[in-house]
Order: structure tokens, then sequence, then C-alpha cells
């Protein structure tokens, strides 16, 4: 993934951002985090390259100024209109694996992921 989105500047967590914001429209940074399950410091950096790039833009939310909202500006639209498709990746990985072994393996990989973040919680 990342040798694929490396003429066009971009890391697999950029792209990531890209993504949701595409796909899901302006969110706040806070919520971005969390869907993403990444960690306040790791997002604020990636943010900041994306705002740099002028990919995205961070402006105050209207309902809690102290809270960012996320925005693809034109630029943004424009570079993701023209990054390749990324399917070959799961196809790659995944195709021809039956579908009930690749369902117990994604629950089984969720399981574990909540039960290590819950785990780090108590700490």
């Amino acid at each position: 993934m990342d040798a694929t989105l490396r003429p066009y500047d971009l890391g697999s967590t950029q792209w990531y951002v890209l993504w949701h914001l595409t796909n899901f429209g302006p969110t706040v940074q806070r919520d971005l985090g969390r869907a993403l399950e990444l960690e306040r410091a790791t997002l604020s950096g990636i943010v900041t390259t994306l705002v740099r790039k002028n990919l995205i833009d961070q402006s105050s939310s209207g309902e809690d100024q102290r809270q960012r909202l996320l925005t693809l500006t034109t630029a943004g639209e424009t570079l993701w209109r023209e990054l390749p498709d990324l399917s070959f990746i799961h196809e790659t990985a995944f195709g021809g694996v039956d579908e009930v072994d690749l369902a117990t393996t994604i629950r089984v990989l969720q399981s574990a992921t909540e039960r290590l973040q819950n785990f780090l919680r108590k700490e």
C-alpha cells in the first residue's frame, strides 16, 4: 500500500484519514481518532501534515470551539479522485479464502483487539 501511495506523497494512515473524510464527510477530529482507532498524538501529527499539504482543512467546530472539524479541501478531493484503486490489496491477501474462514478470522481478531484495548484502559 505504501509503495502504491508513495508517488502521491501519502502514507497509508494519511490515506485512511482521506478515505474516512471522503466517505463520511466532515468529522470532528476526536471522533475521527476513535473511528480510526488512532492515538490523539498520532492523529494530530497526521492532521498537521495533511493541513500543510492543503488536503484537509481544520476549523473550530460550531458546537464546541475546542473541537476541530476536519474537512476535505478541493485539492484533497482532486487528489482522492486521482489515487489508484487499492482493492487489489484485499484481493491479493484474501482472494480465494473461504468466506466462513474469513468471517471467523475477523471475529477472532476483533475480539482480541477489544480485549487488548480493555486491558490497556485498566493500566
